[in-house]
């Protein structure tokens, strides 16, 4: 095994109970308080409704999770319940939180990543999970953002979040944000692949060092992410869903947009390979392909604070008339917001359709962008 995490991400597959519709299996994870600070030793002595599992040294992870099993089913044929807190010898102590959603929320108790996440689009898709009883890593590599997010999210939605700073382009920073999601909930099932970011440049001025640091973010920072969690749901056990979030750019480019256009289209590709490999797994795999998000609530979007002014010289427009622009170029002449995006990513969640490997457009109808 890895590490502790490891373990606690076995238990954690094993206590989720499932259900079977129309041959579908559906994953309900439960709510884990997880101790790492105590771990006792052979000497504890386990109290009421309290399961101890003992754990020998250098074993491997199919091993592991057998003892884990075997501990589990004797305790539940005894009782005829899972206990209420766990002790796995000199690694944890974990408390199964027994919560009732107040209403019916499609994700209650489910954990998820959000990436890039201080942005418009991670605004909404937040806000959405939020709302759907999820509990939420609000990641980004901006420290300020993410306290604005904090400060916005603590009074709603109390317990229900955390904040992560997480380089995408760094394999250990990646790492070590899902190790703190893991320690404060025990597991992961959905991860949302959101940073991105953007240059606007012609081919021929474009310097090489911009292109490949678009390159790091939005491809290299892709394959961290999607590595990481590919380990995490394998080592879980009960499947899980990936949504990325692409871009109308990789099915109809712009000109003066190469950089974003290619680099997105390789995030895509690697998505699309993700669910062709996971699969076996129960791990799924889909897309969302947005055009121009502005803002979500107060949040403004990055990457069109970073290239909106070009835009708007090159069509003479301000900010106001951009949006405008975008609005009445799609076929609906809607406005295409965060919520719109937050949607498209929740029919993937709720498991509306046996969905792998596809991709919504949210543009309001884009004919050159239609997914083909």
């Amino acid at each position: 095994m890895n590490n502790n995490y490891d373990v606690i991400l076995q238990l954690r597959g094993l206590l989720a109970w499932k259900e079977t519709i129309d041959e579908e299996i559906f994953y309900h994870p439960e709510h884990l308080e997880i101790d790492f600070n105590s771990r006792p030793g052979k000497e504890y002595k386990p109290g009421k409704d309290e399961l101890y599992i003992g754990m020998e040294n250098n074993l491997q992870a199919d091993q592991i999770k057998s003892e884990i099993k075997i501990a589990l089913d004797h305790h539940f044929e005894k009782t005829g319940k899972t206990p209420a807190k766990i002790i796995i010898e000199n690694i944890a102590v974990v408390t199964v939180k027994k919560k009732q959603p107040g209403k019916a929320k499609s994700l209650f108790n489910k954990v998820a990543i959000v990436t890039g996440a201080a942005g418009a689009i991670g605004y909404g898709i937040c806000r959405r999970l939020l709302e759907e009883g999820c509990l939420v890593a609000v990641t980004d590599l901006i420290q300020e953002k993410l306290d604005q997010f904090v400060s916005e999210f603590k009074e709603e939605f109390p317990g229900q979040f955390i904040a992560v700073t997480m380089d995408v382009t760094d394999q250990a920073s990646v790492t070590h944000a899902y190790d703190q999601v893991k320690s404060q909930w025990g597991g992961i099932d959905i991860v949302i692949i959101n940073a991105g970011i953007a240059l606007v440049s012609s081919l021929i001025d474009m310097k090489l060092e911009d292109f490949r640091r678009l390159e790091r973010v939005n491809i290299d920072g892709t394959l961290t992410t999607l590595k990481e969690t590919a380990n995490s749901f394998i080592t879980q056990g009960i499947g899980g869903d990936i949504v990325l979030v692409s871009t109308k750019n990789v099915f109809s480019p712009s000109a003066n947009f190469g950089a974003y256009s290619a680099t997105k289209a390789g995030s895509h590709q690697l998505a699309r390979i993700a669910s062709l490999e996971l699969a076996q797994y129960g791990v799924r795999v889909n897309m969302v392909a947005p055009d121009g998000v502005f803002s979500g609530g107060s949040h403004k979007s990055g990457l069109w604070q970073e290239v909106g002014p070009d835009r708007m010289k090159a069509r003479g427009l301000d900010e106001k008339g951009l949006e405008e622009y975008y609005k009445n170029r799609n076929l609906l002449k809607t406005k295409v917001t965060a919520r719109h995006v937050a949607n498209a990513v929740m029919f993937f969640l709720t498991r509306q359709a046996p969905t792998m490997g596809v991709t919504i457009p949210v543009d309001g109808g884009l004919p050159d962008a239609t997914p083909r």
